[in-house]
């Protein structure tokens, strides 16, 4: 993937996470991109909306992913989310067998990946990406910043 590829894909993931601020949510948003590099899917946070606490943008577009090609698994697919995923997303992206994890923000106080659980790293994951942490870094954690200091004022 070329790393206007990735720029490309994560300036969608990011469109989606400004909706989900839009909506309330916390602003994270996904894409899922085909081997071939056709969108199989995209989402944000809807945890909220759906009262569903899995909501997460990561797990919305891993499972529209998987309808849109009729299987549990992505194999060759990649992903594109503006926020380290959290254990619970983690765990989902190693079952869903992806290719390959784009994140833009690093989450100190709730990331799967390279903070707190590492899940990758236990003994017990049985898939590991690739990941290539820092895509669009600035700009995703503007919106949440933004977003928390919006909600802090109220």
């Amino acid at each position: 993937m070329t790393s206007t590829g990735a720029v490309s894909h994560m300036a969608l993931a990011l469109a989606e996470a400004r909706a989900a601020a839009a909506r309330g949510e916390v602003p994270v948003g996904a894409v899922v991109v085909s081997p071939t590099g056709e969108v199989l899917a995209v989402a944000g946070n809807r945890t909220l909306e759906l009262r569903d606490p899995t909501a997460h943008a990561e797990t919305l577009a891993i499972r529209g992913a998987c309808a849109a090609i009729g299987s549990e698994r992505l194999i060759g697919c990649d992903l594109y989310v503006t926020l380290e995923p959290c254990p619970m997303c983690a765990a989902a992206i190693s079952f869903a067998r992806l290719r390959r994890l784009y994140y833009g923000a690093s989450d100190p106080k709730g990331g799967g990946i390279e903070q707190g659980a590492r899940v990758f790293s236990q003994p017990t994951c049985h898939h590991v990406p690739e990941i290539y942490p820092g895509i669009a870094e600035v700009e995703a954690a503007s919106l949440l910043k933004t977003f928390f200091a919006e909600r802090r004022e109220l």
